[in-house]
């Protein structure tokens, strides 16, 4: 969809109508989502109801909505593009499973199809090999939307799992860029190689904006700009997918050393526009009786999907649990579906109300895969030796045991927080501290400055099972989000760890929280930050 400003093309009357609406619409989804959330289930299942619910009430989605859908799925792939390196995706264990499952399911599915084709099914019955190929083409991308917004609620973007999850669904994004390319004779243009030799030679002066755009306004601005402007538009512009171009350009400021604070300048932002998304979703639907049944009938080849990216990842050496989690990650069906579905239709390969299947299939995927991922872990520990039977002998370098002999504190999460703490108990008593980060680029760097830094994932039950902590007398953690120490503090609590544990967190009801956990401490972020400020002015004036 090409961006652009709806008042443009609007009179100030018809503006203002559209303004109520979508008034209307993300109030309804703050209702819908505020409830959803009371009963702990993610928000955007609330969202996504929302639309559904005023569907049903007669509303259809704006173009100014899908404006801000489009702006939201933008700055989305923008900030996942600062978050991957290239090096993640040339891995085997990401390239070969995007790959393999891609071919599979799009067979499995077709076939499956066709099958239900052979007992004249509605809608099903009229499929030709070609149209059920390309609708289980679509059903085999997994969504980008939901999976970042639930590795991010979660602190787990930077996991292995959560690594291997993007950078298959990067993958997939490549081979949809193709197929669109190749569906609708869309070639690139003569600019496009001129796009391809800029980009290189732009990058120091992009860098050096970058720098000189410090830490306020100007830095969600930049974001904004290089996503819409450098990056969608000019790729548009070159005869290419302009997501892609928000993706490739969020790519390209991934190595600077303030690509961490520009996707976090744009987190408020990119999830207020991505409510637009999944309204967009229940919104654009058209719901007859007979495209939900078929949506509910292809709903049911989710749990076979998952079951393949669980395989496929477990066969390149990934553990049980980062084989799960990755597919409980990518166990939906994806907005991408609905593209492709669409182009089919153009064509005349799908009758139109596909798309409405499609886009009911996708909501409902959505619905049943947020409590899925909210509770892996707890799945996981149920079902552990089970998986555990079929698991690959052979570690990657990311999932080695850690030995913490010798080591009497530990603390999880290097950040600030955690380095700052590491400093000051090692400054007095050297050599009994060790901190544990799960990202491979922060543990790398504390050990070139001296640090004992090891890579793990605290929120892993089998690292509290593989790992010796009887001589640990404190626990530290530091983890940046609130539910990632809470995971952790459950696990450590299982493995029948005796030591104190103490904790940080930014609120008061989170400090509550760990407290009624029975945490031995808690340090609030925020409040304690002045105190300890005033303590260090006091030392240094009156030493």
């Amino acid at each position: 969809m090409s961006i652009s400003i709806v008042f443009r093309y609007t009179t100030v009357p018809s503006a203002v109508i559209l303004i109520t609406m979508e008034l209307i619409y993300f109030a309804t989804a703050f209702v819908c989502g505020f409830g959803i959330y009371q009963l702990k289930l993610p928000p955007l299942i609330g969202f996504l109801m929302a639309g559904f619910i005023l569907n049903l009430a007669g509303y259809k989605s704006t173009e100014l909505l899908e404006t801000i859908a489009s702006l939201g799925v933008t700055l989305l792939l923008f900030s996942i593009g600062l978050k991957l390196k290239i090096a993640n995706l040339i891995k085997p264990q990401v390239w070969a499973p995007a790959t393999i499952h891609i071919i599979l399911s799009s067979a499995l599915f077709s076939g499956f199809m066709l099958l239900l084709g052979v007992f004249a099914l509605p809608l099903f019955v009229d499929l030709s090999w070609q149209s059920a190929l390309l609708v289980g083409f679509a059903l085999s991308f997994s969504s980008t939307v939901f999976a970042v917004k639930v590795l991010e609620e979660r602190g787990e973007m930077a996991s292995l799992h959560g690594k291997i999850a993007i950078g298959i669904l990067v993958m997939q994004d490549i081979f949809a860029v193709i197929f669109l390319a190749v569906s609708t004779g869309k070639v690139p243009n003569i600019w496009a190689l001129g796009l391809i030799v800029a980009l290189p030679l732009f990058r120091p002066i992009m860098y050096w904006v970058l720098n000189r755009s410090k830490h306020g306004e100007l830095l969600p601005l930049f974001g904004f700009f290089f996503a819409l402007v450098a990056g969608y538009n000019a790729f548009e512009f070159a005869g290419l997918k302009g997501d892609l171009g928000a993706l490739i350009i969020g790519m390209m400021f991934a190595p600077h050393k303030k690509a961490g604070e520009l996707s976090k300048s744009l987190l408020s932002l990119k999830d207020i526009l991505l409510v637009g998304f999944f309204l967009s979703i229940g919104l654009s639907a058209e719901l007859t009786a007979h495209s939900l049944v078929v949506a509910l009938i292809l709903v049911l080849v989710i749990p076979v999907k998952t079951l393949l990216y669980y395989i496929l990842t477990n066969l390149f050496k990934l553990r049980a649990r980062t084989s799960l989690l990755t597919a409980f990650s990518l166990a939906n069906f994806s907005e991408f579906g609905l593209i492709v579905c669409a182009v089919a239709a153009s064509s005349g390969m799908v009758t139109s109300e596909w798309l409405a299947v499609i886009a009911i299939a996708v909501s409902i995927t959505f619905v049943i895969a947020s409590p899925l991922n909210k509770r892996s872990n707890e799945l996981y520990v149920k079902i552990e030796r089970l998986l555990l039977k079929f698991e690959s002998k052979t570690r990657l370098a990311e999932e080695l045991p850690v030995n913490l002999n010798d080591t009497k504190i530990v603390i999880f999460g290097m950040g600030r927080i955690g380095t700052g703490a590491y400093e000051t108990i090692n400054a007095t008593h050297p050599d009994v501290v060790a901190g544990i980060d799960i990202k491979p680029e922060v543990v790398d760097k504390h050990i070139k400055r001296g640090r004992r830094v090891l890579i793990a994932d605290a929120t892993d039950p089998d690292f509290w099972q593989r790992v010796n902590h009887s001589h640990v007398e404190m626990v530290m953690l530091t983890m940046p989000k609130h539910m990632q120490n809470i995971f952790a503090l459950e696990q450590l609590q299982a493995s029948g760890y005796k030591g104190q544990v103490t904790a940080i967190a930014n609120y008061p009801d989170q400090q509550k929280e760990l407290e009624e956990m029975g945490i031995d401490s808690t340090y609030n972020f925020y409040l304690e930050a002045g105190s300890g400020f005033a303590e260090h002015v006091k030392q240094t004036l009156f030493p």
